[in-house]
């Protein structure tokens, strides 16, 4: 009806935009015309008041070149459940640094509550501090725990992503599998206790790999295939895998880890690729030692790096996901580093922390909707939510 009244004064359509709340629809339409204004608005409200719409025409709005400006970033809100005060509490911080909220939409509604955010952000004549403040400001946020807030610049960078890159151990798969190798050693707290200083930073990976290792020696081979049919994948990870390669991902994992455990979980997955360390095994027991240099912090960024050229796909296509210090490395080299319920080194240099038990929700990082997972799950016939 709109749209008839308007072309019976041959207008020009400059800009529409429309929105359906609960069954309530909004449409804006931006028109220039040449014709007396008063009779456009009078048959546009006519002909609105015909169908029972509410209208209001504002003359005067403003010309193409005073239209609103594109918007400069997306603030994701990640929450189980988002609640009105941390909602509030996200957009005073906004306000205080003048950033004003272009558009809102829900992405997620499971496993959590995902809300994006459209933003402008002023420069102020330097956009790289702006975008740092506005990163400093809601990290400060987020690190109270009510929700995770991601930021990421507006444009083809955000949507051309090529490569994932996982690390494993509380990760890909919930726990530490060297702790639970050290459990059929009986030396299950010397280790437990290594991996938790060395995850934070404060011992050296390789000597603390090494430390481990040696633990293990005389145990039977036939322990690592216990231990790998005992893992569980962290929830959402054959979500997220099964939708990345729907997109043309390339997906792998490296891992401070073991091949012979490694491996099996990759092929599980379908993963493209996988790096990992490798223990030494005689007689059908563990040695104690690892062949070959050892996959530690600088070596999975070497790894992200090898499996990026190896696929002709440039680092800032490339996504890493980690959770302790070993993967601040790999999380810098890539274009996006997300730090997954990780230790506070890791977050620190993240582009982005999640602190939600689903790996999933790395898919909303990216731009991807639940309805969108759903609706190619439902297209091949394996749609279904898992009561959380």
């Amino acid at each position: 009806m709109i749209f008839s009244a308007l072309t019976k004064h041959r207008v020009d359509i400059l800009d529409v935009e429309q929105v359906v709340i609960r069954g309530r629809i909004i449409l804006g339409v931006l028109v220039a015309t040449a014709a007396d204004p008063e009779d456009l608005q009078e048959a546009a409200e006519h002909a609105m008041a015909s169908i029972g719409m509410h209208l209001e025409v504002e003359v005067g709005a403003g010309a193409v070149g005073s239209m609103v400006a594109a918007s400069t970033h997306v603030v994701l809100v990640l929450g189980r459940p988002v609640t009105a005060q941390a909602f509030t509490e996200t957009t005073r911080a906004l306000a205080a640094l003048n950033v004003n909220i272009d558009a809102i939409r829900r992405i997620a509604d499971y496993p959590v509550t995902g809300l994006e955010m459209l933003v402008s952000v002023p420069s102020n004549g330097n956009p790289d501090a702006a975008d740092a403040a506005l990163r400093s400001a809601l990290v400060g946020l987020a690190m109270r725990g009510d929700v995770d807030l991601a930021v990421e610049r507006v444009g083809l960078a955000r949507r051309a992503k090529r490569m994932i890159v996982f690390d494993v151990d509380s990760t890909l798969v919930q726990g530490e599998v060297i702790e639970a190798l050290a459990e059929h050693a009986g030396c299950g707290a010397e280790v437990r206790a290594v991996t938790e200083a060395a995850m934070r930073g404060e011992v050296d990976f390789t000597q603390a790999l090494r430390r481990r290792v040696a633990l293990l020696e005389g145990l039977p081979a036939s322990v690592l295939g216990e231990v790998t049919n005992s893992l569980e994948f962290t929830p959402g990870a054959r979500t997220t895998v099964r939708t990345l390669k729907r997109l043309g991902f390339r997906c792998g994992a490296v891992s401070g880890g073991f091949t012979q455990i490694v491996e099996p979980l990759a092929a599980d997955l379908g993963l493209d690729f996988c790096t990992a360390n490798e223990l030494e095994i005689r007689g059908g027991r563990l040695t104690g030692q690892v062949i070959g240099p050892v996959v530690d912090r600088s070596g999975k960024a070497d790894a992200l790096r090898q499996a990026a050229e190896h696929f002709g796909i440039p680092l800032a296509q490339c996504v890493a996901v980690g959770d302790g210090a070993n993967d601040i490395d790999m999380l810098t080299a890539a274009g996006l580093g997300v730090a997954f319920n990780a230790k506070p080194a890791l977050r620190e240099v993240a582009d982005t922390a999640i602190n939600q038990p689903f790996l999933d929700v790395v898919l909303f990082v990216l731009g991807v909707t639940r309805d969108e997972v759903e609706a190619a799950d439902a297209a091949d016939g394996m749609l279904r939510r898992v009561p959380l």
